[in-house]
């Protein structure tokens, strides 16, 4: 199961966010996604559950629970949608000849 966490603290690490939720059941992964010009957290990432009912086990207890000083929003993550964000609109022409 893929879950969605939000207002992680700057500070926690990738390692802390894993063992947070190691205790509901095995975690296979989890990514605290960085902006790509600082560098910094963004304040959300994934953690990927083994199981699924460990998975609603850890949303069900950790959403609004507080970790490090903040109050962590909890939920199952959706699938990306393809073809959403980051298409490149705009003028697609080249030049064309007046014969």
């Amino acid at each position: 199961m893929n879950i969605y966490v939000a207002n992680i603290p700057w500070k926690a690490t990738e390692e802390q966010l894993k063992q947070l939720f190691a205790e509901y059941g095995e975690v296979s992964s989890a990514k605290i996604i960085m902006d790509k010009v600082t560098q910094r957290s963004r304040g959300f990432g994934f953690v990927e559950m083994a199981d699924d009912t460990a998975g609603r086990s850890a949303i069900n207890q950790l959403n609004g629970a507080d970790f490090m000083g903040k109050n962590l929003v909890v939920n199952e993550a959706r699938p990306r949608e393809e073809g959403s964000g980051g298409g490149r609109g705009g003028y697609r022409g080249g030049f064309r000849r007046n014969e």
